[in-house]
């Protein structure tokens, strides 16, 4: 079908021709019923009564109308006309990527800039089940103003239908075979070697598209290209790319690693997801959109233990301003401009803040020495704090009547995270009147009349409102939940993963209808909705120490609210506006006493090192370094405990180092995790089987280091300990649901895991479990000592009290006291 400008189609007046393709004739039209300029899709009339083509065409509406992203192409309408089907998308003003790249490579800082864009593009395609299978520059437009568009998922994949769709799954029926004989679907050059295999292929295919095409943007050369078809086949199989330093001086070590990650010839050794690529481009490059950068920070770590933060809304850092009120003009999508004010001015960790009913009043929980929280009322418009009076208590939430709820018999867990007993207090202080045990956050009801509570029941975690009623659960955590402005929404963090804060913003309404906003983050803390109820605001990143406060709307649109030279993390929004928020700074030591030495010495290596394991003889530590600069799945290292140079085996989260000390267990924090070994001297890595199971809390090797003792959950179940050969076979259950953290005795028939109750043993044989007398649930279990007995510390002292107990008669016995000199802000 040609269509004459002035002719209709449909509703729409078409208004001149734009371009032709296989896949239809394209034309720009006027929407009169909106007065807005559109882009029509129409199948030539010659291929309408092909049935192939005609299932791709309405294939490539149905996928992309699915979506809503600022970098992806937005459908509006699909019809059909005198027998031709059509498609309504917006008009995009610009060139492709095919164009911009016709005069050879782009600089550095364009490449970056417009991979970025791509790469979150396609993590919302991914998220939504949405395979592209076809990308290549002639599918990216880039607009005038510096925004990638993608387009064309004629060739997508739905892999599963949208959360919350009315039919649990759509079967969108996808090609085989490409338009000439012989080829398999894709675009020759771009084709991930699984396609090329004719293989199945999912989202990490195009995150093999995704490389080819960041090559190509910095190199000006094609990254796989030969003289023929199957040529080009070949170097895709066989072949590397040529390093980039040949024909870009501009391209960091850093960023060419990531870029050769994403063309791992194997999909399990490339980047899992596209949002995980995304952030370690950002973190590598310091761009987080087109007009807006990361502040460089300069890494500066006190001489102080443990983690320090200081944190949130009324606090100073242990560097400087740590309290803000920021004024938001309006609803204005431009970021406008904002003042900081500064009401707190003690080094001090704080925990949570609200505004007061009045608005001039902030109510907020801090510690100035350890983890005990007290809270502190202090005035807008004067500055510097008062106590209410009542020590150990933390703030969960202020009604708009002005009642306080409150966390006593508090029990420090993790970040800003307590567990204790729910409790009612007044706003002017007095004694908390107790309500429910067992409760970890909470947030009031708009009226006032009720709570939402967060609470672990046997291992899962859930979040009820009113208290009983399930509205969402996990077998990882969930945190901050924050009722909206009309009551109709509770929104909240869903983390996979216990007391790792990584995760997404997920909202559900009250008959538990939930819907993921946004995820894939490294870290999050602090969270609000805003004045109007549209979006809900909340602090992320790539690091603590540069947390931005994002703004996501209740269908998915992701922009950056506020960001700032350090930590932001927002707290509450009040009516007129205001924000509370904290500037923060977080670091870590981690201090080692080597074999033969009579002091202490700091082996961290970055900002967020965790001790997890020595070897026997003491003189290699395995150790997981969390910071934000090694990529959003953390990085797996050893290092000699004579403080030799660090060495990075892989991603991940370090768990155990096997007796022989040449394997390294390490969990790395994908959707789904996945449990990996890695060789600590040459070798490749080996990922163990998943089956089941979700998420991992810990795990172990056994005595024999040839099978690992793996805490996780399945879907739907409490966390619970595993068993599996390293060698091939899934895990299998040797402990109860509600049971984690688990460790081996030195014999390897035996699990000690923590309960709700205290640590209790379960033989691997087959007998009855018992208890450790004396142990209680606020105990962190360290080790299953060589002696017999076990090792355990509780979280919530500063300094940790280390002991030894007995497993069978319970005594107790000091092995030392660990902690900084000065427990400011720890």
């Amino acid at each position: 079908m040609s269509l004459a400008p002035g002719s209709r189609l449909g509703p729409y007046e078409i208004v001149s021709p734009l371009g032709a393709g296989g896949m239809g004739e394209v034309y720009r039209a006027k929407d009169p019923r909106l007065g807005r300029d559109v882009a029509i899709k129409v199948l030539p009339a010659s291929f309408s009564n092909d049935p192939d083509r005609l299932r791709r065409f309405e294939q490539e509406a149905r996928a992309a109308g699915l979506l809503n992203h600022p970098n992806i192409t937005s459908v509006y309408d699909i019809g059909s006309a005198d027998g031709a089907p059509y498609v309504v998308t917006e008009l995009l003003e610009g060139e492709t990527l095919r164009e911009a790249l016709a005069g050879g490579s782009l600089s550095a800082r364009k490449a970056i800039e417009y991979a970025i864009q791509l790469a979150h593009g396609l993590a919302a395609a991914h998220e939504k089940g949405i395979v592209h299978w076809d990308l290549k520059p002639e599918n990216l437009f880039v607009t005038r103003d510096g925004r990638v568009k993608i387009l064309d998922f004629g060739l997508a994949k739905l892999t599963h239908a949208e959360e919350g769709s009315s039919a649990s799954r759509t079967n969108l029926p996808t090609d085989v075979a490409g338009t000439e004989p012989g080829i398999v679907l894709g675009t020759m050059g771009y084709m991930a070697p699984e396609q090329v295999r004719g293989k199945p292929a999912d989202a990490r295919s195009d995150i093999f598209a995704f490389g080819a095409i960041f090559f190509e943007m910095l190199s000006g050369k094609r990254a796989f290209h030969g003289d023929s078809a199957a040529d080009t086949m070949m170097a895709i199989l066989r072949e590397d790319p040529p390093d980039l330093s040949v024909t870009n001086q501009n391209v960091s070590p850093g960023l060419e690693r990531i870029l050769r990650h994403c063309l791992e010839k194997n999909p399990e050794q490339r980047f899992q997801s596209a949002r995980d690529l995304a952030f370690d481009v950002e973190a590598l490059s310091g761009l987080s959109a087109p007009t807006a950068r990361f502040a460089s920070i300069p890494r500066v770590r006190p001489n102080r233990v443990l983690l320090a933060a200081a944190a949130i809304v009324l606090a100073a850092a242990a560097a400087a301003v740590s309290y803000f009120l920021g004024r938001r003009a309006g609803t204005q999508v431009v970021q406008p401009s904002r003042t900081y004010v500064p009401l707190s001015f003690a080094q001090q960790a704080i925990f949570n803040a609200r505004f007061a009913p009045d608005g001039k009043t902030i109510v907020y929980s801090a510690a100035r020495r350890g983890n005990a929280p007290e809270i502190i009322s202090v005035r807008t418009d004067f500055p510097g704090g008062k106590p209410l009076g009542v020590a150990g208590v933390q703030l969960l939430s202020v009604s708009s009547r002005g009642e306080l709820a409150v966390l006593t018999r508090v029990r420090y867990i993790a970040h800003a995270l307590f567990a204790g007993t729910l409790g009612r207090m007044p706003l002017d202080g007095g004694a908390p009147r107790e309500v429910l045990a067992g409760v970890r956050e909470a947030d009031w009801a708009p009226d006032g009349s009720g709570l939402a509570i967060i609470r672990d029941v046997n291992g899962q975690d859930r979040l009820e409102y009113p208290v009983g009623k399930v509205l969402a659960e996990t077998g990882g955590y969930l945190s901050h939940p924050r009722f909206s402005r009309d009551g109709k929404w509770i929104a909240f963090f869903e983390h996979p993963t216990k007391f790792d804060d990584r995760g997404g913003v997920a909202v559900v309404d009250l008959a538990g209808r939930k819907k993921v906003l946004s995820e894939g983050y490294w870290g999050e803390e602090g969270l609000a909705w805003s004045v109007d109820g549209r979006e809900v605001l909340f602090s992320a990143g790539n690091a603590y120490n540069n947390f931005k406060v994002y703004a996501v709307s209740l269908d998915g649109r992701l922009r950056i609210a506020a960001e700032s030279a350090g930590g932001l993390t927002i707290l509450d929004v009040a009516p007129d506006g205001r924000w509370i928020a904290s500037r923060d700074d977080y670091f870590r030591d981690m201090l080692v006493q080597a074999p033969g030495e009579t002091s202490e010495k700091d082996l961290a290596w970055l900002d967020l090192s965790a001790a997890r394991a020595l070897s026997p003889d003491g003189k290699t530590l395995l150790f997981s370094e969390e910071s934000g600069s090694v990529g959003v799945n953390y990085a797996v290292c050893l290092r000699g405990t004579d403080g030799s140079p660090v060495v990075r085996l892989g991603e991940g989260s370090a768990q155990d180092l096997s007796p022989d000390g040449k394997w390294a267990l390490a969990v790395v924090p994908t959707s789904p995790q996945q449990l990996v070994l890695y060789p600590t001297g040459a070798g490749e890595p080996h990922r163990l089987e998943r089956g089941g199971l979700l998420g991992y809390d810990s795990a172990r090797f056994f005595p024999d280091a040839k099978r690992v003792l793996a805490c996780g959950n399945e879907a739907g179940r409490a966390v619970r300990c595993y068993q599996q050969s390293v060698d091939g076979g899934g895990p299998r259950p040797v402990t109860p649901e509600g049971s984690t953290l688990g460790d081996l005795s030195p014999d390897g028939r035996m699990v000690v895991a923590m309960t709700g109750e205290g640590l209790r043993l379960y033989p691997l044989d087959g007998g009855s479990s018992s208890a450790i007398p004396g142990t209680s649930v606020d105990e962190q279990l360290m080790r299953w000592d060589r002696d017999g007995s076990v090792l355990v510390f509780r979280s919530s002292e500063i300094p940790a009290t280390v002991e030894r107990v007995d497993i069978k008669t319970g005594k107790r016995e000091l092995v030392r006291k660990v902690g900084p000199l000065d427990p400011t802000g720890v």
